[in-house]
């Protein structure tokens, strides 16, 4: 199950048999004014895997602000999230706050990533 409004991504999956695995995770987020980056895009990702609660924020660049899934992947892979998971049936979700992600940024399709957040 998944529910989306602008800001905030609820994503949610029962375990079914012994053995699955089961979470319950929220993606908040914000524009804010980062000292070093300037606009950034800042995320806090909370909620429990298999039970274990855990919260985490983060903050990505404007340019890198797209990134969101693949950072947000990794912090709950960090917390228990099988890294076999397969969350693409979330994908509409996604691409909904990608876009909210866009436009409160104020982003156009092409902008360039800055060549020192390369590599």
């Amino acid at each position: 199950m998944a529910t989306f409004d602008p800001g905030h991504l609820h994503i949610q999956r029962v375990a079914l048999q012994p053995g699955d695995f089961s979470y319950d995770l929220r993606i908040d987020y914000e524009v804010v004014q980062d000292p070093k980056e300037g606009t950034a895009m800042q995320f806090t990702l909370h909620g429990d895997i298999n039970g274990r609660a855990f919260s985490e924020v983060f903050t990505l660049p404007r340019d890198l602000a797209f990134n969101f899934a693949g950072e947000a992947f990794h912090i709950a892979v960090k917390h228990g999230m099988p890294k076999s998971a397969d969350l693409r049936t979330m994908h509409g979700h996604y691409d909904r706050m990608f876009e909210d992600v866009r436009a409160k940024l104020h982003a156009q399709s092409g902008e360039p990533v800055k060549p020192e957040h390369l590599g």
